[in-house]
């Protein structure tokens, strides 16, 4: 029998075309499909971090919406002693005229408020998203950041701050603790208060009575660290401990445990800016009076 080595050969070179074009083309799509996890991967990061703005800022609106009603119904019944004042013939216009002073106060007033309330959670969603976006995974493992009410609230557990059952800093804090520095010296119309939290394990040391101490100490050396390492004006720290008396979490599991036993720093606008507005709010109630 004759070979026709030729036709063997040619069969065998398209053989091995065909292998080189099959796996280069495994080799493209499966580098695209790579490149379109790592994609997916990266938008749902971004849609998580997305909802978790829009919930913040559901609760801010909400917030903002009781106490808008609030004030509308102050006007409302500033609107209702007008009518009755209408239909009285003995209060004479004087007594109108000023009533509608006192109307045109309140409004002006509630615009205030509004005004420097919709200030207060602008500024308070930019502080918050600079800061998360400042943190890295493995710190955002250790700090939880949140917005309740106008007030920032971010949470740091022990185990990152602070050596085992005792209040000095650890130096694996420094790198968060300076990120934080650098968003409160950046936002200089917001005070801090520096609030230390234990679990109820009892605690007996020398130099520590019991949980109250270890939380108000925890609390100093947050404020200190802050002061004294990173330049924050101690004129706006303020230094608490609530020992045990304020859970987050049942003290049954570990895991409540654990979540008890954090280091809380509360931002909040300077009070002084507030009590100018309910001055102002206590001013307009005052003329209503006389």
């Amino acid at each position: 029998m004759k070979i026709n080595f030729s036709l063997i050969a040619m069969v065998t070179a398209m053989v091995c075309v065909t292998g080189c074009t099959s796996t280069k083309k495994f080799n493209a799509l499966y580098a695209n499909y790579n490149k379109l996890q790592d994609r997916n991967s990266e938008l749902t990061r971004e849609g998580e971090e997305c909802k978790s703005n829009l919930d913040r800022a559901t609760v801010q609106i909400s917030g903002l919406r009781d106490q808008l009603n609030a004030e509308r119904e102050h006007v409302k019944s500033l609107q209702s002693a007008l009518d009755k004042c209408l239909t009285s013939a003995s209060q004479g216009n004087v007594n109108v005229s000023k009533l509608v002073d006192e109307i045109n106060s309140s409004n002006k007033y509630i615009q205030e408020l509004i005004a420097s309330k919709n200030k207060s959670d602008s500024l308070n969603m930019v502080l918050t998203n600079n800061l998360t976006r400042s943190l890295s995974k493995d710190e955002m493992q250790d700090v939880d950041v949140q917005v309740l009410k106008g007030v920032v609230y971010i949470s740091l557990s022990d185990n990152m701050l602070y050596k085992s059952g005792s209040y000095e800093i650890s130096d694996k804090a420094g790198a968060t603790l300076a990120k934080i520095a650098k968003i409160i010296t950046d936002y200089k119309d917001y005070d801090v208060l520096i609030e230390g939290n234990t679990d109820n394990v009892p605690i007996s040391k020398p130099n520590i009575r019991n949980n109250w101490d270890l939380s108000a100490l925890r609390a100093s050396s947050v404020v200190q660290a802050l002061q004294n390492n990173y330049g924050v004006d101690p004129q706006r720290l303020t230094a608490g401990g609530r020992g045990e008396y304020n859970p987050v979490d049942s003290n049954d599991t570990p895991e409540g445990k654990t979540r008890n036993r954090r280091t809380q720093i509360i931002i909040t606008p300077k009070l002084n800016q507030f009590m100018d507005l309910i001055g102002k709010g206590a001013s307009t109630d005052s003329t209503g009076t006389h």
